[in-house]
């Protein structure tokens, strides 16, 4: 029996490293193991909770990939429809036959607003608009207007912030609702996710965590500078590991979208690591081979760090989240090993 094994590894590198969150694994439906960790909030000390909301960072992409999928699924677009025909603002720059598949597979090659190959410092990364400008995808429009492009569409994979932020305002759009509205209604509300939102940070509900950044002065602040001040199409919804489970639940169930689709979005479209088994299907991670496939959400932003894994051949759910930069990754490091058994 391994869970032991697990329960190890976890009081380990819980404490090694001062993880600030909450590790939740569980399998066929019954959790094996579920803690929190650290302060939600800090200065007033008080602790994170199994129940606390944590932000996401990019890990709500899978939510905006969701949403391309009901519009889909309901033959308002198709996955080779060209961005051009579906969105009412003119980008005169970008290449006319980016298609809704290249955005939701990073391969559009469209100008990147948060670009990770270029940013050094993710705790001290700005825009040319002020965050508390950009409520929703559309408001991003300014940065994207007359920017070029990285490559041309289909040429390679390069992990896109913008082309997410494009597939929002693909979005709005088409449906005429907000981003946040639509994948509240068509994701959220059916899954039951009522603990899940674009939450303002400036306007936080209850049991939310504060994002921190340590610093290496031994001091640490808060995040509220440092992003959006409400997530959109390319991250930043807040949720929980019950949530999280929800949402594996309902999408492997096909209560989301059809088999047809459902089975889609877990196709390896593009290699990302092809010697260790890393590929990017739509709007989520595959790793592994057919007799142990993890498929996968993450994200990394100032003050936040997310991991969510399915592994399909024994039915996990492994969720890590947390409200320090970056803070699941060693936790994750030091599960792997553990994962791929």
């Amino acid at each position: 029996m391994l869970y032991p094994q697990i329960h190890e590894l976890i009081k380990n590198a819980t404490e090694k490293f001062h993880f600030s969150g909450v590790i939740s694994i569980e399998e066929c439906g019954k959790i094996i193991f579920e803690k929190a960790y650290g302060y939600a909030d800090r200065s007033n000390k008080i602790l994170n909770t199994v129940k606390t909301r944590f932000g996401m960072a990019s890990g709500s992409k899978f939510f905006t990939a969701l949403g391309i999928g009901k519009l889909i699924e309901e033959g308002k677009i198709k996955l080779d429809s060209r961005f051009c025909d579906l969105v009412k603002s003119n980008f005169p720059n970008f290449a006319p036959d980016i298609t809704v598949r290249h955005l939701l597979t990073h391969t559009s090659g469209v100008f990147d607003h948060y670009d990770e190959d270029l940013v050094e410092d993710f705790d001290n990364y700005y825009l040319s608009l002020p965050w508390y400008f950009l409520e929703t995808p559309s408001d991003y429009i300014p940065i994207f207007q007359d920017q070029g492009m990285k490559f041309q569409p289909g040429d390679k994979f390069c992990y896109s912030n913008g082309g997410y932020i494009l597939l929002g305002i693909i979005i709005e759009d088409v449906t005429g609702l907000k981003y946040r509205d639509f994948i509240k209604q068509q994701i959220f509300k059916p899954c039951e996710m009522y603990d899940s939102g674009f939450f303002a940070m400036n306007k936080l509900p209850d049991r939310t965590a504060i994002g921190y950044m340590d610093k290496k002065d031994g001091t640490w602040q808060t995040n509220i500078y440092n992003l959006p001040i409400r997530g959109a199409s390319d991250g930043g919804a807040y949720t929980t590991v019950s949530d999280l489970k929800k949402i594996w639940r309902c999408f492997n169930s096909y209560s989301i979208l059809n088999e047809e689709l459902t089975t889609l979005f877990k196709t390896k479209h593009v290699e990302i690591n092809p010697s260790r088994d890393v590929f990017y299907g739509l709007g989520m991670y595959i790793i592994g081979n057919d007799t142990n496939l993890l498929i996968g959400l993450m994200g990394e932003d100032a003050g936040v760090g997310f991991n969510t894994k399915f592994v399909e051949e024994k039915d996990w759910i492994i969720s890590i989240i947390s409200n320090t930069t970056s803070g699941e990754a060693p936790i994750y490091k030091a599960l792997l090993p553990f994962l791929k058994k």
